[in-house]
Protein backbone atom coordinates (compact mmCIF):
# COMPACT_ATOMS: atom_id res chain seq x y z
CA UNK A 1 0.00 0.00 0.00
CA UNK A 2 3.03 2.12 0.34
CA UNK A 3 6.97 2.48 -0.08
CA UNK A 4 8.85 3.41 3.35
CA UNK A 5 12.17 4.38 4.19
CA UNK A 6 13.61 5.15 7.56
CA UNK A 7 16.68 7.15 8.07
CA UNK A 8 18.57 7.90 11.69
CA UNK A 9 19.95 11.10 13.04
CA UNK A 10 21.13 12.40 15.88
CA UNK A 11 17.72 12.75 17.29
CA UNK A 12 15.91 10.14 16.27
CA UNK A 13 14.47 9.26 12.99
CA UNK A 14 12.89 10.38 9.87
CA UNK A 15 10.89 8.13 7.93
CA UNK A 16 9.69 9.26 4.02
CA UNK A 17 6.25 7.66 3.04
CA UNK A 18 5.07 7.10 -0.50
CA UNK A 19 1.58 5.85 -1.12
CA UNK A 20 1.31 3.72 -3.98
CA UNK A 21 -1.90 4.27 -5.75
CA UNK A 22 -1.56 8.30 -5.28
CA UNK A 23 2.28 8.98 -4.94
CA UNK A 24 0.98 11.25 -2.17
CA UNK A 25 4.16 11.37 0.30
CA UNK A 26 4.70 12.26 4.19
CA UNK A 27 7.44 12.14 6.24
CA UNK A 28 7.63 11.46 10.11
CA UNK A 29 9.90 12.68 12.63
CA UNK A 30 8.28 11.57 16.31
CA UNK A 31 11.20 13.55 18.07
CA UNK A 32 9.38 17.09 16.90
CA UNK A 33 6.59 16.47 19.16
CA UNK A 34 9.12 17.56 21.88
CA UNK A 35 9.26 20.88 20.43
CA UNK A 36 6.06 21.38 23.05
CA UNK A 37 5.02 23.86 20.78
CA UNK A 38 0.88 23.11 21.44
CA UNK A 39 -0.80 25.02 24.69
CA UNK A 40 -2.45 22.58 26.65
CA UNK A 41 -5.57 24.76 27.82
CA UNK A 42 -8.30 26.11 24.87
CA UNK A 43 -8.95 29.56 25.48
CA UNK A 44 -12.83 30.95 26.43
CA UNK A 45 -14.16 32.77 23.07
CA UNK A 46 -16.81 35.68 23.56
CA UNK A 47 -20.07 35.03 21.72
CA UNK A 48 -20.30 38.87 21.14
CA UNK A 49 -21.95 39.43 17.98
CA UNK A 50 -21.46 35.76 17.15
CA UNK A 51 -23.92 35.15 13.47
CA UNK A 52 -24.59 31.67 14.73
CA UNK A 53 -25.44 32.27 18.10
CA UNK A 54 -29.14 31.20 18.99
CA UNK A 55 -30.16 35.53 19.29
CA UNK A 56 -28.70 36.45 15.85
CA UNK A 57 -28.98 33.44 13.73
CA UNK A 58 -32.19 33.72 11.95
CA UNK A 59 -31.41 37.49 12.44
CA UNK A 60 -28.46 37.95 9.57
CA UNK A 61 -27.86 34.02 7.79
CA UNK A 62 -28.96 33.73 4.58
CA UNK A 63 -31.51 31.46 3.37
CA UNK A 64 -32.31 29.43 0.50
CA UNK A 65 -34.26 30.14 -2.20
CA UNK A 66 -37.89 28.93 -0.66
CA UNK A 67 -36.75 31.71 1.75
CA UNK A 68 -36.20 29.20 4.77
CA UNK A 69 -33.21 27.70 6.37
CA UNK A 70 -33.31 23.78 7.49
CA UNK A 71 -33.56 23.06 11.02
CA UNK A 72 -32.56 19.81 12.79
CA UNK A 73 -32.42 18.96 16.58
CA UNK A 74 -30.09 22.31 17.67
CA UNK A 75 -28.82 22.35 14.20
CA UNK A 76 -29.73 25.02 11.17
CA UNK A 77 -28.39 25.19 7.50
CA UNK A 78 -28.29 27.80 4.87
CA UNK A 79 -26.28 28.98 2.14
CA UNK A 80 -23.10 30.64 2.97
CA UNK A 81 -22.28 34.03 2.51
CA UNK A 82 -19.55 33.56 1.14
CA UNK A 83 -19.25 30.65 -1.07
CA UNK A 84 -16.02 29.07 -2.59
CA UNK A 85 -18.06 26.42 -4.51
CA UNK A 86 -20.71 26.50 -6.97
CA UNK A 87 -22.83 25.42 -4.55
CA UNK A 88 -21.46 25.91 -0.40
CA UNK A 89 -23.84 25.61 2.90
CA UNK A 90 -23.35 25.94 6.57
CA UNK A 91 -24.56 23.88 9.47
CA UNK A 92 -24.58 25.69 12.65
CA UNK A 93 -24.33 22.56 15.37
CA UNK A 94 -25.02 23.37 17.80
CA UNK A 95 -26.97 26.21 19.99
CA UNK A 96 -23.77 26.79 22.47
CA UNK A 97 -21.06 29.59 21.12
CA UNK A 98 -18.21 26.94 22.13
CA UNK A 99 -18.68 23.07 22.80
CA UNK A 100 -15.88 21.30 24.71
CA UNK A 101 -18.08 18.08 24.67
CA UNK A 102 -20.20 17.10 21.72
CA UNK A 103 -22.69 14.57 21.82
CA UNK A 104 -24.44 11.93 19.44
CA UNK A 105 -27.16 14.34 18.55
CA UNK A 106 -24.95 17.13 17.88
CA UNK A 107 -22.92 15.43 15.12
CA UNK A 108 -26.24 13.35 14.01
CA UNK A 109 -28.05 15.96 13.39
CA UNK A 110 -25.78 18.45 11.93
CA UNK A 111 -24.94 15.39 9.26
CA UNK A 112 -28.16 15.24 8.47
CA UNK A 113 -28.94 18.78 7.72
CA UNK A 114 -25.91 18.64 5.13
CA UNK A 115 -27.66 15.15 3.70
CA UNK A 116 -30.85 16.42 3.54
CA UNK A 117 -29.82 19.57 1.47
CA UNK A 118 -26.75 18.29 -0.41
CA UNK A 119 -28.60 15.15 -1.80
CA UNK A 120 -30.63 17.44 -4.21
CA UNK A 121 -27.55 18.65 -5.87
CA UNK A 122 -25.36 17.36 -8.99
CA UNK A 123 -21.50 16.46 -9.21
CA UNK A 124 -18.81 16.00 -6.51
CA UNK A 125 -19.46 16.60 -3.19
CA UNK A 126 -17.93 16.78 0.10
CA UNK A 127 -18.70 17.75 4.26
CA UNK A 128 -15.91 19.76 6.27
CA UNK A 129 -15.06 21.45 9.47
CA UNK A 130 -12.98 23.25 10.92
CA UNK A 131 -13.09 23.37 14.19
CA UNK A 132 -11.68 26.47 16.17
CA UNK A 133 -9.55 29.26 14.83
CA UNK A 134 -6.28 27.31 14.79
CA UNK A 135 -7.74 24.53 12.43
CA UNK A 136 -8.82 27.60 10.17
CA UNK A 137 -12.55 28.52 11.76
CA UNK A 138 -13.15 31.80 11.18
CA UNK A 139 -15.72 31.60 13.93
CA UNK A 140 -15.50 28.72 16.85
CA UNK A 141 -19.12 28.29 17.12
CA UNK A 142 -19.25 25.10 16.04
CA UNK A 143 -20.34 24.20 12.07
CA UNK A 144 -19.89 22.15 8.99
CA UNK A 145 -19.82 23.40 5.20
CA UNK A 146 -20.82 21.36 2.85
CA UNK A 147 -19.23 22.12 -1.25
CA UNK A 148 -20.22 21.16 -4.55
CA UNK A 149 -18.66 21.23 -7.72
CA UNK A 150 -18.94 19.90 -11.10
CA UNK A 151 -14.85 18.03 -10.97
CA UNK A 152 -13.68 16.73 -7.82
CA UNK A 153 -11.13 18.34 -5.79
CA UNK A 154 -7.64 17.84 -5.67
CA UNK A 155 -7.37 15.14 -3.00
CA UNK A 156 -10.43 12.66 -3.70
CA UNK A 157 -9.51 12.90 -7.30
CA UNK A 158 -5.77 11.19 -7.38
CA UNK A 159 -8.05 8.78 -5.05
CA UNK A 160 -10.71 8.61 -7.82
CA UNK A 161 -8.04 8.29 -10.82
CA UNK A 162 -5.81 5.83 -8.85
CA UNK A 163 -8.59 3.76 -8.55
CA UNK A 164 -9.83 3.60 -11.46
CA UNK A 165 -6.45 2.50 -13.19
CA UNK A 166 -6.02 0.25 -10.66
CA UNK A 167 -9.64 -1.55 -11.72
CA UNK A 168 -8.86 -1.43 -15.27
CA UNK A 169 -5.12 -3.62 -14.14
CA UNK A 170 -6.25 -5.89 -11.92
CA UNK A 171 -10.32 -6.07 -12.30
CA UNK A 172 -10.72 -5.82 -8.26
CA UNK A 173 -11.16 -2.55 -5.97
CA UNK A 174 -8.35 -1.27 -4.17
CA UNK A 175 -10.56 -0.10 -1.40
CA UNK A 176 -11.44 -3.46 -0.67
CA UNK A 177 -7.66 -4.16 -1.01
CA UNK A 178 -7.44 -1.54 1.17
CA UNK A 179 -9.79 -2.54 3.95
CA UNK A 180 -8.47 -5.74 4.18
CA UNK A 181 -4.59 -4.93 4.12
CA UNK A 182 -5.59 -2.24 7.15
CA UNK A 183 -7.64 -5.04 8.93
CA UNK A 184 -4.75 -7.15 9.14
CA UNK A 185 -2.65 -4.09 10.47
CA UNK A 186 -1.49 -2.25 13.35
CA UNK A 187 -3.23 1.23 12.26
CA UNK A 188 -6.23 -0.16 12.56
CA UNK A 189 -8.79 1.19 15.08
CA UNK A 190 -11.34 -1.77 15.85
CA UNK A 191 -14.42 -2.08 17.92
CA UNK A 192 -15.91 0.95 15.40
CA UNK A 193 -19.13 0.41 13.81
CA UNK A 194 -17.48 1.53 10.27
CA UNK A 195 -14.28 0.71 9.37
CA UNK A 196 -11.59 3.27 10.78
CA UNK A 197 -7.79 3.35 10.85
CA UNK A 198 -5.04 5.86 11.21
CA UNK A 199 -4.00 6.06 7.75
CA UNK A 200 -0.58 4.86 6.33
CA UNK A 201 0.85 7.98 4.83
CA UNK A 202 -1.15 10.57 7.28
CA UNK A 203 -1.64 13.87 5.32
CA UNK A 204 -1.80 15.15 8.71
CA UNK A 205 -1.06 15.14 12.47
CA UNK A 206 -2.87 11.99 13.74
CA UNK A 207 -4.45 10.92 10.54
CA UNK A 208 -7.52 9.25 11.11
CA UNK A 209 -9.95 8.01 8.00
CA UNK A 210 -13.18 6.14 7.36
CA UNK A 211 -13.63 3.93 4.67
CA UNK A 212 -17.88 4.26 3.80
CA UNK A 213 -19.89 1.79 2.56
CA UNK A 214 -21.36 3.41 -0.01
CA UNK A 215 -19.70 5.71 -2.98
CA UNK A 216 -22.52 8.98 -3.28
CA UNK A 217 -23.70 11.44 -0.41
CA UNK A 218 -27.35 9.25 -0.94
CA UNK A 219 -25.72 6.11 -0.05
CA UNK A 220 -24.81 8.03 3.21
CA UNK A 221 -27.98 8.25 4.63
CA UNK A 222 -27.95 4.65 5.22
CA UNK A 223 -24.62 4.79 7.63
CA UNK A 224 -24.43 8.35 9.21
CA UNK A 225 -26.25 6.87 12.19
CA UNK A 226 -23.50 4.71 12.62
CA UNK A 227 -20.35 7.05 11.44
CA UNK A 228 -21.79 9.70 13.70
CA UNK A 229 -21.52 7.47 16.63
CA UNK A 230 -17.90 6.51 15.45
CA UNK A 231 -17.00 9.66 14.81
CA UNK A 232 -17.94 10.61 18.62
CA UNK A 233 -15.50 8.61 19.93
CA UNK A 234 -12.87 9.52 17.36
CA UNK A 235 -13.28 12.72 18.55
CA UNK A 236 -13.17 11.70 21.86
CA UNK A 237 -9.75 9.67 21.20
CA UNK A 238 -8.14 12.92 20.11
CA UNK A 239 -9.09 15.02 22.57
CA UNK A 240 -8.00 12.55 25.21
CA UNK A 241 -4.52 12.88 23.74
CA UNK A 242 -5.07 16.83 24.58
CA UNK A 243 -6.16 17.74 20.69
CA UNK A 244 -8.68 20.64 21.55
CA UNK A 245 -8.86 21.32 17.40
CA UNK A 246 -9.13 19.19 14.03
CA UNK A 247 -10.24 19.21 10.42
CA UNK A 248 -12.61 16.70 9.20
CA UNK A 249 -13.58 15.81 5.25
CA UNK A 250 -16.06 13.41 3.91
CA UNK A 251 -15.83 12.76 0.37
CA UNK A 252 -17.96 11.64 -1.73
CA UNK A 253 -17.85 10.17 -5.64
CA UNK A 254 -20.65 10.02 -8.00
CA UNK A 255 -22.55 7.30 -9.56
CA UNK A 256 -19.94 6.59 -12.60
CA UNK A 257 -17.11 5.97 -10.08
CA UNK A 258 -19.52 3.16 -8.03
CA UNK A 259 -17.83 0.21 -9.57
CA UNK A 260 -14.28 1.44 -8.24
CA UNK A 261 -14.58 4.23 -6.17
CA UNK A 262 -15.60 4.34 -2.19
CA UNK A 263 -16.66 7.39 -0.12
CA UNK A 264 -13.93 7.95 2.93
CA UNK A 265 -13.63 10.51 5.57
CA UNK A 266 -10.45 11.52 7.21
CA UNK A 267 -9.90 13.56 10.26
CA UNK A 268 -6.82 15.13 11.49
CA UNK A 269 -5.89 16.94 14.75
CA UNK A 270 -4.21 20.60 14.99
CA UNK A 271 -2.19 22.88 16.74
CA UNK A 272 -4.36 24.15 19.78
CA UNK A 273 -4.88 27.54 19.68
CA UNK A 274 -2.32 29.60 21.61
CA UNK A 275 -1.32 33.38 22.31
CA UNK A 276 1.46 33.40 19.46
CA UNK A 277 -0.84 31.90 17.19
CA UNK A 278 2.15 29.26 16.25
CA UNK A 279 0.94 27.44 13.09
CA UNK A 280 1.33 23.66 12.50
CA UNK A 281 1.38 24.40 8.32
CA UNK A 282 4.47 26.05 7.75
CA UNK A 283 6.98 25.95 4.11
CA UNK A 284 6.88 21.80 3.78
CA UNK A 285 2.60 21.85 4.09
CA UNK A 286 2.04 24.54 2.19
CA UNK A 287 4.76 24.97 -0.72
CA UNK A 288 6.75 21.13 -0.63
CA UNK A 289 3.38 19.76 -0.55
CA UNK A 290 4.71 17.36 1.94
CA UNK A 291 3.75 17.19 5.75
CA UNK A 292 5.89 16.93 8.57
CA UNK A 293 3.82 14.52 10.91
CA UNK A 294 4.73 13.98 14.74
CA UNK A 295 2.72 10.65 15.27
CA UNK A 296 3.82 7.49 13.62
CA UNK A 297 0.00 5.90 12.30
CA UNK A 298 1.25 2.30 14.20
CA UNK A 299 1.68 4.20 17.46
CA UNK A 300 -1.87 5.80 17.23
CA UNK A 301 -3.00 2.37 16.81
CA UNK A 302 -1.60 0.98 19.91
CA UNK A 303 -3.03 4.14 21.43
CA UNK A 304 -6.14 3.13 20.58
CA UNK A 305 -5.82 -0.68 21.67
CA UNK A 306 -4.18 0.59 24.90
CA UNK A 307 -6.81 2.78 26.32
CA UNK A 308 -9.53 0.11 25.96
CA UNK A 309 -11.53 1.48 23.41
CA UNK A 310 -11.75 -1.45 20.88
Amino acid sequence: MFLSSRHDHAGGIIEYRTECLTGIRTRICPERIRRGIGAPVIPLYSNDGCPFCPDKIKEVTPVFPSGSRLCIGESTTFPNLYPYALFHIVTVMTHDHQVSQFTFDHLYDALLGQICVMNEQTGYVSINWNYLPSAGASLPHPHLQGLTDVVPDTLPNAYIKGSEEYYHLHGRSWWDLLRESESKSERCLSGTNLFWYAHHVPIGEKEIRCILPGVTISDFQSSVFLFAKDLLRIIEFLQDMGHGAWNMSIFFGTDKEREYFSGFASIVARINPNPLSTSDTAFMEKLHLEPVIMTLPEELGSIWRNSNRE
